[in-house]
C-alpha cells in the first residue's frame, strides 16, 4: 500500500505531461487531472490510516526489497506515527495547493502541465522521503525532492526567480553532499560489522565508536539544519519563498522542508542516540535563537511574503527546541507541530498569496482597508494569523504549549528564552493584519476583489482542521505519542 501511494502521484505526473497542452482550455484540463489525481492519493493514504494500529510504536506495513545488492541497499519502507503524520500533512495539503494554484499566471506562457506535474512528482518523493527505512534509500528521495521544487522555484516564479532557485539548491546541495559523506560513511562501518546494510532497524544495532558516531550525525544534521531551515542556515528561504508562487512556498515550507526535522527524529535520534545526547546543548541553543530571530525579522519585514517565511524561521525552532528536549511531551509536540505548522503557513501563504495576486504588490505598504471590500479574504487571513501565533482553541497553540511544557522540565533559561517567541508572534501577526485590512482603504487597494467560491473551497478545508484539532487534538496525540516513546527509550 505504501508504493502504491508513492506511485500514484507519480504516475499520474507523467500521465499528465503526455496530455496535449497547445490550448488554455487543454491545460484546465490537465488540472484537473492533477487535482484528480492528488485526491485519488489522498483516499489511498485514508486507507492506509485506517488499517494503521494506532498503539503500535514500531513500523508497520513495512515493505523490503533488495535494490543495489553490493551496497546492502534495500527498497525498504515502512510507517511508524511520526511518519503517518507526515505522509497525511502531504496528502492533505497537495489537492488544496493545486485547487488554489488553478488560476496561476506562469511566465512566459509556460505550460500549466509541467507545472502541475511537478507538484505531483514532489508529492510522490514527500511520500518516499517520510516512509524509507533504509538509509540509502531514504538519501536518494531526499535529494531528488530538490529537482522539482528547483524547477517550480526557477522555472515559474515571479522576479529573482532564477536567483533564488539557484540558491536553494546550492545550499541544499551543499548540505547533501554531507550527508552523502556520512552515508558512505555508514557503509564502511557495516561493512566492518560483518555485512553492509543500511536498513535502520540493521544500523541501530551498529557498535560505533564514540567520534565516529559524533561525525556521521554531524553529517546528517548538516543536511537536516540546512533544510529545516535552522538558524544560521535559513538564508535561502527567505528569497525562494519570495520568488515562488505561493503553491510551490507551500509545498516547500509546509511539506518538504519537514524532512529536515523529521530526518532528526528518525535518523539523528533513532541511529545516533549517543550523538544526538551530546549535541543537544547547542542544538537547543541554535533553535532559540531561530525563534527569536526568526520573529524579529519578521517584524521588520516590508515585503508579505518574506514576513511569512520568517515566521516560518522562528516556527521551526520551536519544532526542533521540542526535538532535542528530549522529553515525551515536548518531542510530541514538536511532531504535532510539523503537522500544524503545515495547515497555518499553508494558510498564511494562500490568502496572503491571494491579495499579492489581486494588488500586483507584495509590500505590506500598498495594501490598507482591505476588510472593506474583502470580508472573507480578510476573515481567513485573521484565522491564518492567529494560527500562527498560537492561539489557543487553534491547532498549533497545543503544539506550542506541550514543546515549551516540556522543555522547562529540563531547561527553563532556554524555555523562558523561548516563550518570547509567542510575545513576538503577536507582533507580527498584529502588524501584518492591522497593516493591510484594517484602517481606511486606499485607492490602491480598491483592485483588491474578495475570494471567488473557487478559492473559498481551497482554503476552507484548512480553516475547518486548523479550529478542529484546536478543539480536539486528542487523535493525532494517540497516533504520535507511541513512536516517539520507542524513539526515546533508545536515548541514553
Amino acid at each position: 500500500m505504501i508504493t502504491l501511494l508513492a506511485l500514484v502521484p507519480i504516475v499520474g505526473a507523467l500521465l499528465v505531461t503526455l496530455l496535449p497542452r497547445s490550448s488554455r482550455s487543454q491545460q484546465l484540463m490537465a488540472r484537473h487531472v492533477a487535482l484528480g489525481v492528488s485526491l485519488v492519493a489522498l483516499v489511498v493514504a485514508l486507507v492506509i490510516a485506517a488499517r494503521f494500529d494506532v498503539g503500535g510504536g514500531g513500523y508497520q506495513m513495512v515493505q523490503e526489497h533488495s535494490w543495489i545488492e553490493p551496497l546492502g541497499a534495500y527498497y525498504s519502507v515502512g510507517l511508524n506515527g511520526i511518519g503517518l503524520t507526515l505522509v497525511l500533512l502531504t496528502v492533505v495539503l497537495t489537492p488544496v495547493v493545486l485547487l488554489a494554484a488553478y488560476r496561476d499566471e506562469l511566465p512566459g506562457n509556460r505550460s500549466a502541465n509541467s507545472y502541475v506535474a511537478w507538484m505531483l512528482v514532489l508529492e510522490g518523493l514527500a511520500i518516499l522521503v517520510f516512509t524509507a527505512t533504509d538509509a540509502f534509500l531514504f538519501y536518494v528521495a531526499f535529494e531528488a525532492t530538490l529537482v522539482p521544487i528547483y524547477f517550480l522555484i526557477g522555472s515559474y516564479g515571479g522576479q529573482g526567480r532564477q536567483k533564488a532557485a539557484t540558491t536553494f539548491l546550492l545550499y541544499n546541495l551543499l548540505g547533501g553532499l554531507l550527508m552523502l559523506a556520512a552515508i558512505v560513511g555508514l557503509y564502511v562501518v557495516s561493512s566492518d560489522a560483518g555485512e553492509a546494510s543500511y536498513r535502520l532497524a540493521d544500523l541501530a544495532n551498529l557498535p560505533f565508536a564514540e567520534d565516529t558516531e559524533k561525525l556521521l550525525f554531524l553529517g546528517f544534521m548538516a543536511a537536516f539544519a540546512v533544510k529545516a531551515p535552522l538558524w544560521p542556515f535559513h538564508t535561502w528561504l527567505p528569497e525562494a519563498a519570495a520568488s515562488a508562487t505561493p503553491a510551490t512556498s507551500v509545498l516547500m515550507v509546509s511539506v518538504i522542508d519537514k524532512v529536515g526535522t523529521f530526518g532528526m527524529i528518525r535518523w539523528g535520534l533513532e541511529l545516533f542516540p549517543g550523538a544526538a545526547d551530546w549535541a543537544s546543548p547547542t542544538i537547543m541553543a541554535l533553535a532559540v535563537v531561530s525563534i527569536v530571530y526568526g520573529a524579529l525579522a519578521a517584524i521588520g519585514s516590508t515585503d508579505i511574503r518574506r514576513l511569512v517565511a520568517y515566521t516560518s524561521v522562528s516556527h521551526f525552532g520551536f519544532i526542533i527546541l521540542g526535538i532535542f528536549a528530549f522529553t515525551q511531551t515536548s518531542t510530541t509536540g514538536s511532531v504535532l507541530y510539523m503537522f500544524n505548522h503545515g495547515l497555518s503557513t499553508a494558510a498564511l501563504f494562500l490568502v496572503t498569496g491571494i491579495m499579492i495576486s489581486r494588488r500586483g504588490s507584495a509590500e505590506i505598504s500598498a495594501f490598507g482597508g482591505v476588510q472593506k471590500i474583502a470580508p472573507v479574504m480578510s476573515g481567513i487571513l485573521l484565522i491564518a494569523g492567529l494560527s500562527s501565533l498560537s492561539l489557543p482553541g487553534l491547532a498549533p497553540f497545543v503544539s506550542e504549549f506541550l514543546v515549551l511544557a516540556g522543555t522547562f522540565t529540563v531547561n527553563v533559561p532556554l524555555a523562558v528564552i523561548a516563550t518570547l517567541g509567542i510575545v513576538l508572534a503577536a507582533v507580527y501577526v498584529l502588524v501584518l493584519y492591522q497593516r493591510t485590512v484594517t484602517g481606511p482603504l486606499t485607492e490602491q487597494s480598491k483592485v483588491v476583489t474578495d475570494l471567488t467560491t473557487r478559492e473559498v473551497a481551497a482554503l476552507a478545508p484548512l480553516v475547518v482542521v486548523i479550529i478542529g484539532l484546536g478543539l480536539f487534538p486528542q487523535p493525532l496525540l494517540d497516533l504520535v505519542n507511541p513512536a516517539v516513546a520507542v524513539v526515546l527509550g533508545g536515548l541514553p
